[in-house]
């Protein structure tokens, strides 16, 4: 991994309060000098701020394939401007691989251990600033959170998306997939329509195409000035993906020239930024849980309450993938996220006086990038804000006596305002997809999935094989979903999840029966079971908590230390909220 390259100029000398000259300077440093030196590193780097490049490149995923490359060109644009650039690794797990099995309890405790590695890292070893790679979901909320925590001069930089693959002709994603499986199981495509299906879905490496967590996650680091507007979109294979890793390379020496950090950046203003954007087009569920563990990390006051009202006066204005059929290369087309900035910022909807990583404010930086003017983008996914496709934003806060601290929906199309319906009961998601497998789904149920919390789980395992299979056999609109797990970025229909109290704490969902009715109110926000205060509490009396699913090893931890879904299932006891 060694660093030594050409050096356009003599790099200046490190400033006298950058911490890295704990390791690098002073006769009692040579050991750690000599330690330097045998990686290749010069006099000339050791006089320079250390740049950290963290990287979580994997052959596990194709988010993440390809992220050496792109890391790469983080640390020549680190290099090229003065700096000392040392990469480092970090883990990383594949959603869409573990969707649907065991595996996939991992999935949250990396976003924890991701943030844990990478301030580790920083931490001991002295290092001045980082640039935060991040492929798979997790790993843009954990890179964040790392950045918020260290404190350190730091540029967020995305991989990038995958393009859509193409099947009889119309653009598809892994979405397409996993609702296909759904599908065939009800007889409405063959075996062999499924696998030209899945050999196509998929053509190349970056993060699932629409806008699904991944790409959620990055057009939010842009709305919270973590990473340079424009940076999100464009592709995981394309020269410009390099060169805005080169330019976030570039960036980080000037966050350190400036004493840029973080909480230079964020602020109560750029959550509220970062949640418009994430209503106004769609954006994952999972947003929500990430969106508060950044801002507990942070020490900014932000509820889950404030999702929905945000979401309240922020029209829906952009159509992608689940909802729509577009995925993020259309949008990078059209100008990328900082298009709908433009248009939430012109309407009152966005703080444009927020600061950023450049270390100008968000209207600012819209004035520096060359967009196309609004009334030249022709994109059948993007509305103008007077015309929006929806008269709020996409996620709803429900709560009721089935979700007293609240649950997360997602608005992907024009769903149902209500549904009522019976509950059918299952104490874990494989139960739960047998149960759609064998076609036993009616018109009108409301599938019940407990004890996939934060800690019942543990680790709030996603979705999105059952509920693109409910959507595949024909029921997005009529069979409703309440779990105390979560849903994949690309889960669609009326499908309710976060539900906290979580059922292995005692929530209320460790109450419901099979035959209950649930209802759910979407304009009331409401959540309900038709029972009684005195009947669920006669209920949750009888209850016995069920035994942790693990007694050892790292799930058995999370499962100590997860903290409510309505708080982000954060673990850092410093930043629990009471």
């Amino acid at each position: 991994m060694s660093q030594q390259q050409s050096r356009r100029e003599s790099k200046p000398a490190k400033p006298a309060d950058l911490r890295s000259r704990e390791v690098t300077e002073g006769p009692e440093r040579a050991p750690h000098r000599a330690m330097f030196r045998a990686m290749g590193f010069d006099d000339e780097d050791l006089a320079s701020p250390m740049v950290a490049v963290a990287n979580p490149a994997a052959d596990i995923t194709p988010c993440n394939v390809h992220l050496d490359d792109v890391a790469a060109s983080a640390v020549e644009g680190v290099d090229e401007a003065g700096g000392m650039p040392i990469e480092f690794g970090t883990i990383t797990i594949s959603d869409a691989i573990s969707m649907g099995t065991e595996g996939m309890k991992a999935s949250l405790i990396s976003r924890e251990l991701i943030a844990d590695s990478v301030e580790l890292v920083a931490f001991g070893e002295r290092v001045d600033a980082l640039v935060t790679v991040a492929g798979c979901d997790k790993n843009l909320p954990g890179m964040m959170m790392a950045a918020i925590r260290t404190d350190l001069p730091t540029v967020f930089l995305y991989g990038g998306s995958i393009l859509p693959g193409e099947h009889e002709g119309r653009e598809v994603t892994v979405q397409n997939v996993f609702e296909g499986v759904g599908a065939y199981a009800h007889g409405d495509m063959t075996e062999e329509e499924l696998d030209d299906l899945e050999r196509h879905a998929c053509p190349g490496a970056g993060s699932c195409g629409g806008m699904f967590t991944a790409n959620t996650m990055a057009s939010i680091s842009e709305a919270l000035g973590l990473a340079p507007l424009g940076s999100a979109s464009p592709p995981a294979e394309g020269e410009e993906r390099y060169e805005v890793a080169r330019r976030a390379g570039e960036l980080a020496l000037d966050c350190v020239e400036n004493d840029r950090k973080p909480s230079d950046v964020i602020s109560r203003e750029s959550f509220e930024n970062a949640i418009a954007i994430q209503v106004a087009m769609g954006g994952s569920t999972n947003a929500v849980l990430h969106l508060l563990a950044l801002a507990a990390e942070a020490g900014v006051d932000l509820s889950i309450d404030d999702f929905d009202e945000i979401s309240k006066r922020t029209p829906k204005i952009a159509n992608l993938q689940p909802g729509g059929t577009r995925v993020m290369q259309d949008l990078h087309e059209a100008g990328g996220v900082p298009v709908v900035i433009r248009r939430l910022l012109e309407a009152g909807l966005f703080h444009g006086d927020a600061m950023t990583v450049t270390g100008r404010t968000i209207a600012e930086e819209l004035e520096e990038l060359d967009l196309p003017d609004d009334d030249a983008i022709e994109a059948d996914f993007l509305r103008p804000v007077s015309d929006p496709f929806a008269d709020e934003g996409a996620i709803k806060i429900l709560k009721g006596n089935l979700a007293p601290e609240g649950a997360v929906l997602k608005v992907t199309q024009k769903d149902a305002d209500r549904h009522e319906g019976p509950a059918r009961v299952f104490e874990n998601e494989e139960d739960a997809m047998r149960y759609v497998q064998e076609g036993s789904i009616e018109s009108g149920d409301v599938l019940v999935i407990r004890n996939e919390g934060p800690r019942g789980g543990p680790g709030m395992r996603e979705m999105l094989g059952v509920t693109a299979a409910v959507v595949g056999q024909g029921h997005e609109d009529d069979v409703a979903l309440v779990t105390d797990g979560r849903f994949s970025g690309a889960t669609r229909g009326p499908m309710i999840g976060h539900a906290a109290p979580e059922a292995f704490v005692g929530g209320p969902l460790a109450a419901i029966e099979d035959g209950d009715t649930i209802r759910v109110d979407v304009p009331e926000r409401t959540l309900e079971v038709d029972l009684t205060d005195e009947e669920l509490d006669a209920r949750l009396a009888d209850w016995e908590q069920p035994e942790p699913p693990y007694t050892s090893g790292v799930l058995a931890k999370y499962g100590r230390d997860f903290d409510s879904a309505a708080n982000g299932a954060v673990t850092n006891p410093g930043v629990k909220r009471e």
